[in-house]
């Protein structure tokens, strides 16, 4: 029988890649009562710091964790993964799994060409502070490529970490990570415009971040219980079109760049404002007015 067909605290797991990213997963794995073996990093200090954590995982030379494991994540950073997999000698028996939510599963293809079995396994999930991301990732969704018999293993694997299953057609990963920027990156990209407009009365961004941080976790909250549209708070939401023309005239005199910002995202909330029934066609056209100034 093959060793992902078995209970996976049966595999033994390593890492090559000791990031933010491999740590976060390594600690959950192990704190779910999976077997992480060994890992190897470039950063030596950073393979003390995920082994230091996990009992009986060593710090090992990136060979000796391929040669020592059944199941071998690299996560390293996405340009550099065909390139570190290329480097080792792999067997049959072995899977090379990466966790890139963007580079195709065919950046491990040298490992399968000398007979491991490859996959992907991508944590829908910010890994800025791997402590917090080990909190945060029951819950959230893994996205899984892999044939049989590692899908099973990979699915056993996330449904331990309580995470939620994702599967991609083929071809689809850059559409999937620019997805997921979206909701992760471009968040920090709206709170800095917001606090670009809080400075122009004097207030400092973190003044601006403290405000707009619990309006933004209520907004989140609404969007889970009531969904994007139903969920969606503000003046559009409501059909409330003088405070759309007050937003405008106040947000002009700060500059083009200000106001075109505005401009963009006030006109892609209309269509959910229509979705939920505040606005009716002849209020869309008065608000798409309004924002062309």
């Amino acid at each position: 029988m093959s060793p992902f067909e078995q209970d996976p605290v049966a595999l033994r797991i390593g890492f090559i890649g000791a990031g933010r990213l491999g740590t976060a997963l390594a600690w959950s794995l192990a704190q779910r009562g999976l077997r992480v073996v060994g890992v190897a990093s470039m950063m030596p200090a950073d393979a003390r710091r995920l082994a230091a954590q996990i009992p009986g995982c060593a710090v090992q030379a990136g060979q000796h964790v391929v040669d020592d494991s059944e199941l071998v994540f690299v996560t390293t950073p996405d340009g550099a993964i065909g390139d570190t997999a290329a480097q080792f000698r792999w067997r049959p028996g072995v899977a090379a799994v990466h966790c890139s939510g963007v580079t195709d599963v065919a950046a491990l293809d040298h490992a399968a060409r000398q007979g491991a079995m490859t996959g992907g396994f991508h944590p829908m999930q910010t890994f800025g502070d791997p402590a917090a991301a080990v909190r945060s990732l029951p819950g959230c969704t893994i996205t899984i490529e892999a044939p049989e018999p590692l899908n099973t293993a990979l699915v056993a694997i996330a449904q331990r970490l309580e995470c939620r299953i994702n599967r991609l057609p083929p071809g689809m990963r850059g559409r999937y990570h620019a997805a997921a920027g979206y909701t992760s990156q471009f968040i920090n990209a709206l709170f800095a415009e917001a606090a670009t407009i809080w400075q122009s009365w004097g207030a400092t961004e973190e003044d601006a971040v403290r405000a707009l941080l619990p309006l933004a976790r209520g907004t989140l909250a609404s969007i889970e219980s009531a969904g994007l549209a139903n969920g969606m708070p503000g003046p559009v939401s409501r059909g409330d079109v003088g405070s759309i023309e007050k937003h405008v005239a106040a947000l002009t005199p700060l500059g083009p760049q200000v106001m075109e910002f505005y401009r963009v995202v006030c006109h892609r909330t209309i269509p959910l404002g229509m979705k939920r029934g505040a606005i009716d066609d002849a209020a869309a056209a008065r608000l798409r007015e309004i924002l062309r100034g």
